[in-house]
This record gives C-alpha cells, sequence and structure tokens, in this order.
C-alpha cells in the first residue's frame, strides 16, 4: 500500500464520520416537520425489520405535521406502532390509509437536552475521525522502503484532513444547535 493510497483510504473514512453525523443530527427533532426525522424508525413488515421510507412515503404538509402514506394500506399498523417505539416522542394519528404524526412544541428543558444529544453525536463523529487519523498514522510510519520526507508530508496531509473533517462537523453542531434553540 502506497502513501497515497493510505491518505485517500484515511480521508475516505473520515468523510464517511462526517456523513454519518449529518445523518444522525438530522434525525433529531427540532421543531419543525422534516421527512428526515422518521429516518431512523424501523417497521416489522414482510417478516424483518425494514427502513420506513421503503414501506411508506413521507411528506411535511405543514410545518408541524408529518404525513405517513403507506404503499401497502395493510402496513399502516405496523408503521403507527414503529413510530411510537421508535422513542422520538410523537404520536401518530391513524386516519385511513395516511398517518398523520403531529409534532409538539419543544419545551425550554427538552430543546437544552437536544442540544446536550448532538454535542455527543458530534463527538462521537469526531472521535470516528481521530479514529482514521491514527489507523493512517501508524500505517504511514510502517511503511518501509519510503524517504522521511515523504511521511511527514503525508502525515501533514492526513493531518489537514482530519482538521477539515472535525470543522466541518462543528460547522453541524453549531447549525444544529442554532435550529433546535430557535423558537
Amino acid at each position: 500500500m502506497t502513501l497515497q493510497d493510505i491518505v485517500t483510504a484515511s480521508h475516505d473514512g473520515m468523510q464517511k464520520a462526517v456523513e454519518a453525523t449529518r445523518r444522525e443530527l438530522s434525525g433529531i427533532r427540532s421543531g419543525k416537520a422534516t421527512t428526515n426525522l422518521l429516518d431512523t424508525v424501523k417497521v416489522d413488515a414482510y417478516g424483518s425489520s425494514v427502513p420506513l421510507n421503503q414501506v411508506a412515503m413521507v411528506t411535511a404538509p405543514e410545518p408541524r405535521m408529518l404525513a405517513v402514506q403507506p404503499f401497502d394500506k395493510s402496513l399502516a399498523i405496523a408503521i403507527d406502532k414503529a413510530i411510537r417505539d421508535a422513542n422520538l416522542g410523537l404520536n401518530p394519528q391513524s386516519q385511513g390509509s395516511i398517518i398523520r404524526v403531529p409534532l409538539p412544541m419543544l419545551s425550554e428543558e427538552r430543546r437544552k437536552e437536544l442540544v446536550k444529544i448532538c454535542s455527543r453525536l458530534s463527538e462521537e463523529g469526531r472521535i470516528a475521525v481521530r479514529q482514521a487519523r491514527t489507523d493512517a498514522m501508524s500505517k504511514i510510519k510502517k511503511t518501509e522502503k519510503v524517504p522521511e520526507d515523504e511521511k511527514t508530508r503525508a502525515e501533514k496531509e492526513v493531518q489537514k484532513h482530519t482538521d477539515d473533517a472535525s470543522k466541518q462537523i462543528d460547522e453541524l453542531l453549531k447549525a444544529k444547535e442554532a435550529e433546535i434553540l430557535a423558537v
């Protein structure tokens, strides 16, 4: 494995960590309706656990309401149960073939709690980025028959990617905190 392969692999790992953090943060309710809110919900359908977006269409017709329309009407009860059990603090209401999910107002206490959860998720993302950096640095040190100045250059490049990924995660956190704390 060449030094460039190591640097590229570490950069890819860091970008995956940033994307995972972005996905996790988008699933946290901030008071306004977003279809990403239900991305983490798994429905027991067809004998297995399936993501909600594979068995239903999720829309946000109003700022404080989500509408879930199952592709198969027989899954409405299972979808309702999955949303209740997802630990999102949502109370879906079945209306025939459509399940309406009103989003309650967030209390100040709940907003602060959500900010803490966001901070924890972003820290997990930064840990994943640092782990990718550590792996890359140890691989660079172990490479043989490569001049020291090339190793140093590769280490600096990995560090630059690490700083960029950490900055991206910090920006995601800052934006999500502002969104949550906006009344």
